[in-house]
């Protein structure tokens, strides 16, 4: 059972253990009569291949409340598209399949592109969300918008159950949920969590002092999970990072859009395996260290849109800071394994927080040649009021796509 301490300034809330999810179901089945609820799947073809995804089909059969689910496929090709339509038509509610890789969808991108709207011509996690937002948005019945990954080992339907609950209750009044869980086997995971982003907060806070983005981003309990909730009226007002530092970026977006006593974060499921990321490092450009990078850029980007000055003098006191946090870190990790009979691999941990801090390094080094950096994909409030016209051709697209 999860304690029930609240820290930090949005509200928390855990899983204290007793209530079935029969039972939240059932409540949820009540609030769709009046709130169209709508699951956004990013999935790569290649997940459709893993025991993973299959799951995650067979934990939906059992949901009754959604009113749709939208799956944005990535890297599949015509034969393919086909055969994830077929799958997916096993489940109970309407389910729409975005092509992203077809002429249709590709055409859409095009028409944005050449109306100047940035960062269309790179796929990934970022874009997919962005496409699949932007297609549900067209859609007057949808009111609340879930999303988890497709690569969750150990599924099940509290997920979308726990994320939508909060934010379609007519007695509460939250527009934003972050789902947290904890990420143990016989040994902890969650490296760039651990190991970079707290320290990373921490040493912010240090060097540049507290304020209240700062406090936000410190209140969840885990800030890089890829399980979150909005209604309507925040999504489509809110930016979509294509890079790797999505998370972090949808996270400073509903900070800029709402009010922190709309937000919270709730325990979607006790502990969470999925697919795991190799480390990486600087020669080769991907992994968990191109991520880090991407993360410790978006931070440095806000903080600066809200005033904060940086300095090279400044970026080496905050790696020398990250270098005592980040240890501190590793000290407390190793004795909650010890206490906890885990395996705890200290050369690896002191590994990876050195990649971290050259990631850290490298991203200071690119901020301070480009404070702009990557463009964020534009909310869908702007393209509509730019190209009107667009949501109609994209469901007319979307439809054909799927007949």
């Amino acid at each position: 059972m999860a304690d029930f301490f609240q820290n930090g300034v949005i509200t928390t809330l855990q899983n204290l253990g007793d209530r079935s999810l029969e039972d939240l179901e059932s409540e949820l089945e009540e609030f769709s009569k009046r709130r169209g609820m709508v699951l956004l799947l990013p999935a790569l073809y290649s997940e459709f291949e893993t025991p993973a995804m299959h799951k995650i089909i067979d934990e939906l059969k059992n949901v009754k409340y959604l009113y749709k689910i939208i799956l944005g496929l990535d890297k599949a090709t015509e034969k393919q598209f086909e055969e994830v339509k077929k799958i997916m038509s096993v489940l109970p509610c309407s389910v729409d399949v975005l092509w992203n890789d077809g002429p249709r969808i590709k055409e859409l991108y095009g028409d944005l592109t050449e109306e100047g709207f940035p960062g269309l011509e790179t796929p990934g996690k970022g874009r997919n969300v962005w496409t699949m937002l932007g297609y549900a948005l067209a859609d007057k019945d949808a009111y609340a918008f879930a999303l988890h990954d497709c690569d969750i080992i150990n599924y099940t339907r509290d997920i979308p159950a726990r994320l939508l609950y909060p934010i379609v209750h007519p007695a509460l009044d939250f527009e934003f949920n972050k789902g947290f869980y904890s990420r143990v086997t016989n040994k902890l995971h969650g490296r760039a969590t651990r190991l970079l982003y707290t320290p990373l907060i921490n040493s912010l806070i240090k060097v540049y002092g507290r304020n209240k983005y700062l406090e936000y981003m410190e209140s969840f309990r885990y800030s890089l999970s890829g399980e979150f909730s909005f209604i309507r009226s925040l999504a489509r007002g809110i930016a979509i990072s294509p890079t790797w530092g999505l998370e972090v970026s949808t996270l400073s977006e509903v900070y800029k859009n709402t009010s922190n006593k709309r937000i919270c974060q709730t325990e979607i499921m006790e502990t969470y395996d999925h697919k795991h990321q190799e480390l990486g490092d600087q020669k080769s450009g991907g992994g968990i260290y191109k991520m880090s990078n991407d993360i410790a850029k978006t931070l440095f980007r806000v903080l600066a849109q809200q005033g904060v000055v940086f300095s090279k003098a400044s970026f080496k006191t905050l790696l020398a800071t990250y270098f005592q946090e980040s240890r501190f870190e590793i000290s407390k990790y190793n004795a909650l394994s010890k206490l906890n009979a885990l395996e705890y691999n200290r050369e690896k941990e002191i590994k990876a927080v050195e990649a971290f801090q050259e990631a850290i390094k490298e991203a200071s080094e690119e901020f301070y040649e480009d404070p702009m950096g990557i463009s964020s994909l534009s909310s869908w409030i702007t393209v509509r009021s730019v190209m009107p016209e667009f949501s109609g051709k994209f469901v007319e697209y979307v439809k054909k796509d799927n007949e």
